[in-house]
């Protein structure tokens, strides 16, 4: 029997961001958080590094901004970038007050918090738990959110649609997937913190669920699309059949750790005078550039020569994980490709998470914010998060009693869907579309790629569109769906942006060109995009 709930807001996503907003929100209104799976299976919970922020006496706001300018490639939106920015102490306190707990420099006569530096920043201004940062943030959050009265959990249950009234967002259609059944979640306000969309590619550092559900649930909706051409590919994941999707943290890097090649020799300082400390883009083509030219598997990440106590001290998850897989990261190197990491585009939002549709809101790696322009500084990715959540929390707490209660929805219809079984059909459509993505979109592209990516996926899109037409709705149909939506609209970016710039790298237009901005998608201007391809 289908359920219906009210709420004064429903977050979807039990990240960082929806974590943050529902605690920001909890004194005063009544909150649900709709959860994919349990609530810690959120990219936050496996996010290593770190927190950028600028806490250090000898840093400033002006050098986290430059350095954030620089490596997003010349189109990062000055006013988001400051923005956030000025907003980092704030949120690194509250996070404190949450109860999440830093490392902190034991040669600090003042117990001040450990700082360690990532590629693309000038200082040392990353704040971590070891290199288990986003676990200490989530649990910590949970744990406060769960004794919140006020918030309310419904783990395993997948975002469908939005539906609105009077153009107005008015809640959305949610999957228990449990009882298998469709319930209505209404509210003054929905959110959409639902994560990236790094799933739509093979290989990925992320945890199963980020199928772009919030990009693509906005699109439908009516909302605007920014940048989805530039998809980060972490350097350096592990390489071992038995470790699948698990990340080595850009912090070792940054504590001393060389790219080296299969003989041993290093070959970053070819690449960029920064060597490894490179942004994230550059070290990715490089290390994408050698295993092509040598025929090579992987690359190797070399930390060995630091102290062993060093090393299990700033990195217990890493060693840990390797020595389970028979690798000894104090004598040895660690086998790394670059995987799909982090999806700089988004929904098209402003300062205050406000999305295109009033009573939506977008909060986190789902959003466009102008922050990361064509590529993402390391660990700025949970600063967003934080301080996004809690700008949007300031406004709907603004102006939440000038808004009508939405009045009830209609039912979800299913008198027309049967329950044959598609899930061999589903299962093999979502892997060739993975499979497309990562040939032909991955981290350097052509104008024949492109296209013949293209193809392929909107016959795909036109077979998914039948099966969600005549079946009963699962979690893998919801996500293919999804998935197809956000691999057509990374594609259509990437042919409509004639040059190279930041994460984007086409052969066919290897140079930036001057003035070049960000490439907005709009429901009024999409058809007439795609004819023009």
């Amino acid at each position: 029997m289908n359920r219906h709930y009210t709420y004064d807001v429903v977050i979807i996503g039990s990240g960082a961001s929806g974590l943050c907003l529902a605690l920001s929100l909890a004194k005063k209104l009544k909150v649900a958080i709709i959860c994919k799976n349990a609530a810690n299976q959120g990219s936050t919970y496996f996010a290593q590094g770190g927190i950028a922020a600028v806490l250090d006496h000898n840093d400033s706001i002006d050098s986290h901004v430059k350095d954030t300018m620089s490596a997003g490639g010349g189109i990062c939106k000055e006013d988001a970038v400051r923005f956030t920015v000025e907003n980092s102490k704030s949120a690194i306190e509250w996070l404190v007050s949450q109860g999440v707990e830093f490392d902190k420099d034991s040669n600090s006569a003042n117990n001040d918090f450990h700082l360690t530096q990532e590629g693309g920043h000038s200082h040392r201004r990353i704040i971590h738990s070891a290199d288990a940062t986003g676990k200490a943030v989530s649990s910590a959050l949970i744990n406060a959110a769960s004794h919140e009265p006020n918030i309310t959990f419904f783990e395993h249950h997948i975002a469908i649609d939005l539906f609105k009234q009077q153009d107005r967002c008015a809640g959305a259609y949610i999957l228990d997937t449990r009882r298998n059944e469709v319930d209505c979640f209404q509210a003054k306000y929905t959110v959409l913190a639902t994560g990236g969309a790094s799933k739509v590619y093979l290989y990925s550092s992320n945890p199963e669920g980020n199928s772009g559900d919030g990009v693509a649930m906005a699109w439908r909706a009516g909302c605007r699309i920014g940048n989805m051409e530039f998809n980060q590919f972490h350097p350096t994941c592990l390489y071992h059949p038995q470790a699948k999707s698990f990340l080595i943290t850009e912090a070792m890097r940054g504590e001393g750790a060389l790219l080296k090649l299969p003989d041993g020799s290093r070959f970053m300082q070819n690449f960029d005078e920064r060597a490894e400390l490179a942004p994230r883009d550059i070290v990715a083509r490089a290390i994408d550039h050698e295993m092509k030219r040598l025929g090579a598997d992987c690359v190797y990440l070399d930390i060995s020569h630091k102290p062993a106590d060093f090393i299990h001290k700033h990195f217990p998850t890493v060693s840990k994980r390797c020595l389970e897989l028979g690798i000894d990261i104090t004598k040895e190197p660690i086998p790394v490709v670059p995987a799909a990491h982090y999806s700089c585009g988004g929904v098209v939002v402003d300062n205050f998470g406000q999305t295109d549709i009033e009573g939506l809101y977008a909060i986190g790696e789902t959003t466009f914010t102008g922050l990361h322009g064509a590529n993402r500084m390391a660990s700025n990715s949970l600063l967003e998060c934080l301080v996004y959540a809690r700008s949007s929390a300031e406004k709907i707490l603004a102006d939440i009693d000038a808004v009508p209660a939405p009045t009830a929805p209609a039912k979800w219809d299913e008198t027309r869907v049967t329950d044959a079984n598609e899930s061999i059909t589903i299962s093999h459509s979502w892997h060739e579309l993975r499979q497309v993505m990562w040939d032909y979109v991955g981290i350097v592209r052509t104008n024949k790629r492109l296209q013949r990516a293209l193809d392929r996926i909107q016959l795909i899109k036109k077979e998914v569109k039948d099966y969600y037409s005549h079946y009963h709705v699962s979690s893998d149909l919801i996500e293919l769906r999804n998935l197809v939506e956000v691999a057509e609209l990374i594609v259509v970016s990437a042919i409509g942006r004639k040059e190279s710039r930041g994460l984007h790298y086409n052969l066919d237009y290897p140079d930036a060109l001057e003035g070049s901005g960000d490439t907005i998608l709009s429901p009024d201007n999409y058809s007439k995009r795609q004819t023009a391809l």
